[in-house]
């Protein structure tokens, strides 16, 4: 069992902007510890603070190479544009088709102090955007046009998602149409 429950949409949490971090200690190390444990039990590549309740400027991620962790997250520089399939654990099971920069350059902190400087493209550039829109509370919906927004929000109501309450973290794998699921 995952150490922290993922909050879905409706949570107050998942919209408000997280506070800076100013003080790396050994809470906040158990804290991204827990947040990577919980991302591995979701099957997902990446994990916010804000997604377990904890309003800290963090984010967890995995793509293959091993987790790392990022502190007071900054895109510095963007480019181009990118149509992609995307879901999140915050939204189960539904994704749509959303339009983020294709390249962008973040900066921040490891769990260290040392500074973190990322250029990253396509995957690992539209996780760190939709990781730092959970740190300044937006949900991927708000990415979407306005009539696919309200058929979002329709079919939440309709599948009674939205309550508010935290769920226990379930394998996402692969988003409903196929498109990587992030969390």
């Amino acid at each position: 069992m995952a150490p922290y429950d993922i909050r879905i949409i409706g949570d107050p949490v998942l919209r408000r902007r997280a506070a800076d971090i100013t003080d790396v200690d050994a809470t906040l190390v158990r804290i991204v510890d827990g947040m990577v444990e919980t991302m591995y039990a979701a099957d997902g590549v990446g994990l916010a603070a804000p997604q377990i309740g904890v309003q800290k400027r963090l984010f967890v991620w995995d793509l293959g190479d091993g987790p790392r962790a990022i502190v007071n997250p900054q895109i510095v520089e963007s480019d181009g544009e990118w149509v992609y399939d995307e879901g999140c654990l915050s939204v189960p099971g539904l994704s749509w088709e959303i339009v983020r920069p294709k390249q962008v350059h973040v900066t921040g902190r490891d769990l260290d102090g040392n500074e973190i400087s990322v250029e990253a493209d396509e995957i690992e550039a539209r996780l760190f955007q939709h990781e730092l829109d959970h740190l300044d509370g937006t949900l991927l919906i708000e990415r979407l046009d306005s009539d696919t927004r309200k058929a979002a929000l329709r079919t939440l109501r309709e599948l009674g998602i939205g309550s508010g309450s935290p769920r226990p973290p379930e394998p996402a794998g692969q988003a409903a149409s196929g498109g990587l699921r992030l969390l």
